[in-house]
């Protein structure tokens, strides 16, 4: 009968576009079962270890209070930056991307979807690491979990950013070792397990991950509100560093 098959082609719409992708890169993740587990082992040690033992200085006797809310930071660091860095440098390398780059994806829906897959792994990270702090002791201020999150998703769209950036313009090899080095210095000196000095407002914005750190104390420890620096650094983070990923992301 005429009329009762009527082509359309087309590109599908960008919503339905962002939408599969984002399966697609919450699916890979799934099946890297083994560096989601990693991502978690650091902050769950650091979290058990000078949380629960003398085992570093900090300047208050509520260990359990100080160090869960740098570990949630450090959580969400591991994955959105560093593990995020490492598995696009090396997507680009084996051709993932180029192909993705023939596909109707756009640069900045890839990323998109790229930061919302880290969002949601992070979410479900977050929450396992809770549980096992309040499993343990760790009772933080109810009140204070909006602005907590506030920072949160600001802290991971900088990471992310960072991290597509970087795998972007470097090879995996350096890409790997140039994520694993900001890693460690921040972990280093982010007053995460141990008493650092005050940074001021503009460590803040070399230290992102202890402007996190000291935001979520803030809030869940003390149930304080956010200093206006960290949220303007962590707001700066996250609108820099994805405008640079978007404008010099290479599809290979």
């Amino acid at each position: 009968m005429s009329g009762t098959f009527a082509p359309a082609p087309g590109r599908a719409p960008m919503r339905t576009i962002l939408g599969r992708q984002i399966r697609m890169e919450l699916l890979l993740t799934a099946r890297r079962g083994e560096a989601v587990v990693l991502a978690m082992g650091v902050p769950l040690l650091v979290m058990l270890g000078a949380g629960l033992f003398d085992v570093t200085n900090l300047p208050t006797d509520d260990r359990l209070g100080y160090v869960v809310p740098g570990v949630l930071a450090l959580t969400v660091m591991s994955t959105a930056f560093t593990g995020q860095a490492i598995t696009t440098g090396y997507e680009r390398s084996y051709g993932v991307l180029k192909r993705l780059g023939a596909s109707p994806l756009t640069r900045p829906g890839l990323l998109l979807a790229k930061t919302a897959a880290v969002l949601a792994q992070i979410v479900v990270q977050v929450l396992v690491l809770a549980l096992v702090g309040l499993a343990v002791g760790w009772r933080p201020e109810a009140g204070a979990l909006i602005p907590a999150l506030g920072v949160t998703v600001l802290a991971a769209a900088g990471y992310s950013g960072l991290a597509l950036l970087l795998a972007s313009v470097l090879k995996p090899e350096t890409t790997t070792g140039a994520a694993t080095l900001i890693y460690v210095v921040m972990l280093s000196i982010g007053g995460i397990m141990f008493s650092a000095p005050a940074l001021g407002a503009a460590g803040w914005f070399l230290l992102p991950l202890a402007a996190h750190a000291e935001a979520l104390r803030a809030t869940l420890m003390h149930g304080d509100a956010v200093p206006a620096g960290i949220w303007l650094a962590l707001a700066a983070w996250a609108i820099v560093w994805p405008a640079l990923a978007a404008r010099g992301f290479r599809w290979e």
